[in-house]
């Protein structure tokens, strides 16, 4: 089955743009859309709070999905590469129109997928590096760090990680994200965020 995702951020857009796109690329691949997808909404909302992600989710092994570039899957490139790993596991099929990539489950998607995972890994030791000058810079003005005595228990494994997943989340990315950057659960992220107000 073929799919077709259109977003755009604003009512003022216009989806025929990238609905020629994708039309003319699926008229030289010789297939037809069997169903397309329109949303009106910011690229910062989660995928599976959006339409895309019950498309996601229904696609079955060798169905494609059409998309005109690899921004209307998310703005975060965790995300992305997030969603190309779950595509990728699907054995189904992302064709991204102005970068001229089909990412699907061959040694070539891989090798991609491995470029963007080297990109995702380097934007995180930036964010790290971040955090880390920030607490720094904190820490000479004199604020007080980590968590007060009696708060909660030291125990919880995201202990002391209140501001690395703070800017982790400013730069929206996904609690599955976050799960898989600090090596646990993605509802221990979620319980942690809403135990310690850990606001995005």
């Amino acid at each position: 089955m073929n799919f077709a995702y259109i977003r755009v951020s604003t009512d003022r857009q216009s989806v025929e743009n990238q609905r020629f796109e994708i039309l003319k690329k699926a008229d030289q691949d010789r297939v037809q859309i069997d169903r397309w997808i329109e949303e009106t909404v910011s690229g910062t909302k989660k995928a599976n709070d959006r339409q895309l992600g019950d498309v996601l989710i229904s696609m079955k092994a060798g169905d494609q999905l059409y998309i005109t570039e690899l921004s209307r899957l998310g703005r975060s490139l965790f995300e992305i590469m997030s969603i190309l790993h779950s595509c990728m596991e699907k054995d189904t099929v992302i064709i991204s129109i102005k970068e001229g990539y089909t990412l699907g489950n061959t040694i070539n998607s891989k090798v991609l997928a491995f470029a963007f995972g080297l990109s995702a890994e380097i934007e995180r030791q930036l964010i790290s590096q971040r955090t880390k000058e920030s607490l720094a810079r904190r820490k000479a003005e004199g604020v007080q760090l980590g968590r007060r005595k009696g708060s909660l228990s030291s125990t919880v494994k995201l202990s002391g990680q209140e501001e690395t997943i703070r800017e982790l989340l400013k730069n929206n990315v996904s609690h599955s994200a976050i799960a898989r950057i600090l090596k646990v659960n993605r509802q221990t992220v979620a319980a942690f965020i809403n135990r310690r107000r850990v606001i995005q």
